[in-house]
């Protein structure tokens, strides 16, 4: 197992199927373009196992690396590696593509096998930022991922689809543009577009506080942070529900990993000397951007605000310094991975069948749909953190983090548990309890087998991770630990 190339296979083999799903043409082999992609994601996520199974959790280096000549002149190079960080959001990524691809099996009639093809391919790409240690290599995946969520926005979307589109795609490539000039002027520095090398490379604090703002300008965009979150609802709402799963579960998480992996090691006294600053913006996403959530009239932009408060956990996680607040940091992203998913997923049921999300549209939906309220009531609760599912681990491991570095920090973050839940019991009491609202509400069907597959198997996951957080914290705790030693040993140096 370990002489196969684990990494291509898991970049290339969903690309190639999504491929093969494009050549099976129009609509009139719409059947066709479905079991195509079925066994094109369950292959994409069969190769991505071995990448867990067969990672040596005492090593936090990187691990199944492959090394090409590509570019010899510029000394570019297909490099690919994964570490304890990489490995967990891989999985994820594989995953979310088998969910969507069932997902999607009834709802899209038409253009069934672009739709599908979309997916498989942005898989392989997002697998590819996770997994290159390449700087060009990985600049390619990053830009590349637009392309496809572009398109399945812009022609599966809402009626304001094209503004979407093209709001989303200019915040995330001109906040890019500025990752690639720092690419550039580490590649003159170093002679080398290796990571690794960056890593090495001695920086003055003024010098990594230019890089860092660089990075940070293409990052904070992707998570999405504050001030620069406003194109997430937008995309959100728009999205068909594959999107807004891929969007939320995968593409928000692009940006955390990528502050992990380029603007803390590469710019750690940078990283150490704005702290404060990154810590301010986490705080004002986690707090303001709940109460944003709290007065949301549709449901998707109530999830999509929740997302942003959430991943302002993650970069406040980050920039603690410390274990506890790095990994609960990291299992917030995976668990947000898989609650989020379900959260807009149990949005797209309701709206199959009534084409609304508007949350004043229903009302008494437990009493026609009593099975998916099950499911989703568990969901929006751990939204919410509810202790026993994944939404609490992360957050109470950053939490106790944050007590370490500054208490005020902590009683602040804490404040999600209370807006939290103010939110989504908000959205629960009018959409799923009380009396029928409407004769539309009466007439609903319960789930399908198809619908309780997909979210029965969330439902085990954030159950799951809830109660046993280990897989995940064992794999990555060697990585985190390397990466706080290599930041500690850096001393800030005078401007």
């Amino acid at each position: 197992m370990n002489d196969l190339p684990l990494l291509s296979l898991s970049i290339w083999v969903p690309i190639l199927a999504g491929v093969i799903v494009l050549f099976t043409g129009g609509d009139k082999n719409a059947n066709a373009a479905r079991w195509l992609a079925l066994v094109g994601s369950i292959a994409g996520f069969a190769v991505t196992v071995p990448l867990y199974l067969g990672f040596d959790t005492q090593y936090g280096g990187f691990q199944f690396v492959e090394r090409l000549q590509w570019i010899p002149a510029f000394n570019i190079q297909y490099h690919l590696g994964v570490d304890g960080i990489a490995v967990p959001l891989i999985l994820l990524t594989s995953f979310t593509t088998f969910i969507v691809v069932i997902a999607g099996w009834e709802v899209i009639e038409k253009r069934v096998a672009q739709y599908m093809a979309a997916f498989l391919i942005m898989s392989g790409i997002m697998i590819g930022v996770f997994s290159a240690l390449d700087a060009i290599l990985y600049y390619i995946f990053w830009e590349a991922m637009l392309i496809p969520m572009f398109l399945v926005i812009g022609i599966w979307g809402g009626p304001n689809r094209v503004y979407a589109t093209i709001k989303f795609f200019l915040y995330t490539l001109l906040g890019s543009l500025l990752m690639l000039v720092a690419f550039i002027y580490l590649y003159h520095q170093s002679g080398s577009f290796d990571i690794a090398e960056y890593y090495r490379m001695p920086l003055a604090l003024d010098v990594q506080i230019w890089i860092f703002i660089a990075f940070f300008m293409a990052f904070a965009v992707k998570i999405p942070m504050w001030p620069v979150h406003t194109w997430l609802p937008d995309a959100h709402v728009e999205a068909p529900t594959g999107g807004s799963v891929v969007l939320a579960a995968i593409a928000l998480k692009l940006g955390g990993y990528s502050f992990l992996r380029f603007a803390m090691p590469i710019a750690p006294d940078a990283s150490h000397y704005l702290a404060g600053f990154m810590i301010t913006l986490s705080l004002i996403a986690v707090v303001y951007i709940a109460l944003v959530a709290l007065v949301q009239k549709d449901m998707k932009k109530l999830i999509a605000y929740s997302s942003i408060s959430h991943m302002g956990f993650v970069t406040l996680g980050f920039f603690l310094f410390n274990p506890l607040g790095l990994e609960g940091a990291i299992v917030q992203m995976i668990s947000h991975g898989f609650i989020s998913s379900a959260m807009f997923l149990s949005v797209g049921v309701l709206y199959d069948r009534m084409h609304s999300r508007q949350i004043a549209d229903y009302g008494g939906v437990v009493n026609t749909m009593p099975v998916f309220t099950a499911f989703a009531v568990l969901f929006a609760m751990a939204n919410a953190g509810l202790p026993g599912t994944s939404g609490f681990v992360g957050e109470f491991m950053v939490i106790l983090g944050t007590v370490q570095v500054n208490f005020w920090y902590a009683f602040l973050a804490a404040t999600t548990l209370i807006f939290g839940a103010a939110y989504t019991l908000w959205m629960i009491k009018r959409v799923y309890y009380g009396e029928i609202a409407n004769p539309q509400v009466a007439a609903l069907k319960d789930i399908n087998r198809r619908e309780f597959f997909i979210l029965g198997l969330l439902a085990i996951l954030v159950l799951g991770f809830g109660l046993y957080p280990q897989p995940i914290t064992e794999v990555t705790h060697a990585t985190v630990n390397q990466l706080l030693e290599h930041m500690a040993l850096s001393k800030l140096p005078p401007l």
